[in-house]
């Protein structure tokens, strides 16, 4: 199995995990057979290792709810709706700004109107 997240994701590694994603609900693979899902209630680490802690995943048979992984490990966690919509709306300024430029006068032609 090689889990890549959803569309609504971004990977990160588990190193860049802080206080701001306590609360969202992240996924990951732990390793090759299982994909995690659940909601990040706290982190630790040390230089090389990063042990999150999960609600929602715990209690079942075979299920846990505390993973150590690797700082390099890929994890997924929502994409920042409010960041995505700055740089979509930047993206389209950018382009009507370059089809205004782009309209202007060409090869002598007087486009203005006139009464």
């Amino acid at each position: 199995m090689d889990y890549t997240g959803s569309q609504s994701e971004k990977a990160v590694t588990a190193g860049e995990l802080g206080r701001s994603h306590i609360g969202q609900t992240i996924s990951f693979q732990p390793n090759e057979f299982t994909v995690v899902f659940g909601k990040l209630a706290g982190i630790a680490r040390t230089e090389a290792m990063v042990y999150i802690s999960l609600t929602g995943v715990g209690n079942g048979t075979h299920l846990k709810d505390e993973y150590d992984l690797p700082a390099a490990h890929e994890v997924f966690v929502p994409v920042d709706v409010i960041t995505n919509a700055e740089s979509t709306i930047k993206d389209l300024f950018g382009k009507v700004q370059e089809n205004l430029r782009g309209t202007g006068h060409k090869g002598g032609e007087d486009r203005t109107d006139r009464l």
